[in-house]
């Protein structure tokens, strides 16, 4: 910490957010840093890594770490997903549990308290999302009693938000504020993710993969950056997207290549908009037969970041 940047009743700390699949995680990141730094789909484990974004305001510094979405691991890549997120409830200040507000809780977010948050580290903030897609205060209420069972004897605070809309989301952060301790600022205030933008490359791509092929390619795909170089003008990016099956390679390069220029083609205008400047970006497909078994690849897969 650089004491130089300590101010009177100014504080800080880690948030992580820990959730099951495909509650809005994500979103929320988003807006609340005020740019993305996360890939956001409607297909559940969008998020494969800790992604850290960092707000800053005049009288704290609050760095969020974004984790993939939680369920029982399957396979190596599971494997590696759930360490993600248990390594990120060390150390941290607070841990907001993130649920679906529209409806209750069930196996999934029984499944999570029960094996990750029953002897937490730190306090535990439950947030409900969705806050503007229930009108009945009533069922609202009905909803979050049945997350706060899951807690008992626990007696967890307790918010609503709309990650899409933004709204209570300042609120939010003020309540957040409340549980992080006087501190000093952990990065410069205009630094709003540690993520590189060779890591940044890849889940780009993997979100424009996702958005444009059928619902079997998520789970089965991985994206490598091969190369990023950056020059003053233009960054030149080669990115390799690895498949399980020859089908699925079909599928992504599509008739006559149509699918994979598309693919590239939003990526590389995304890519553009974050780092503000030209980009050129050539993409390959490979096939390698059940890579989300094999613990070698996996682990090079996160260690590329």
């Amino acid at each position: 910490m650089n004491l130089e940047n300590m101010k009177e009743n100014f504080t800080s700390g880690f948030v992580t957010i820990i959730s099951r699949p495909n509650v809005g995680k994500s979103t929320l990141l988003n807006k609340i840093v005020g740019q993305k730094i996360a890939i956001t789909t409607p297909t559940a484990q969008t998020t494969r890594n800790q992604i850290r974004g960092v707000f800053t305001d005049s009288n704290a510094q609050i760095v969020f770490v974004d984790t993939p979405g939680v369920h029982k691991p399957l396979n190596e890549l599971g494997k590696a997903l759930a360490k993600e997120t248990f390594d990120a409830l060390n150390g941290t200040n607070l841990i907001l549990f993130m649920a679906d507000g529209t409806d209750f809780a069930g196996r999934g977010d029984k499944w999570i308290v029960e094996n990750c948050l029953r002897t937490p580290k730190a306090p535990i903030l439950l947030v409900l999302n969705k806050v503007d897609l229930i009108k009945d205060l009533a069922k609202r209420e009905a909803i979050l009693y049945s997350y706060k069972k899951l807690f008992e004897p626990q007696n967890v605070q307790s918010a609503f938000v709309s990650a899409k809309t933004g709204r209570n989301v300042d609120d939010l952060i003020e309540k957040i504020k409340g549980f992080m301790p006087a501190g000093v600022k952990f990065y410069d205030e205009d630094t709003v993710t540690d993520q590189t933008l060779r890591a940044i490359s890849a889940e780009v791509i993997r979100e424009k993969i996702i958005l444009n092929t059928d619902d079997e390619i998520p789970h089965q795909v991985a994206v490598l950056i091969e190369s990023y170089k950056e020059e003053e003008r233009l960054d030149r990016i080669s990115a390799k997207i690895i498949v399980s099956t020859d089908g699925q390679k079909g599928i992504i390069i599509g008739k006559k290549g149509e699918k994979l220029k598309k693919i590239a083609t939003a990526a590389r205008l995304e890519l553009e908009k974050i780092a503000a400047k030209k980009i050129f970006l050539e993409v390959f497909v490979k096939v390698q037969k059940n890579w989300q078994k094999d613990e070698k690849f996996v682990s090079k897969l996160h260690s590329a970041r």
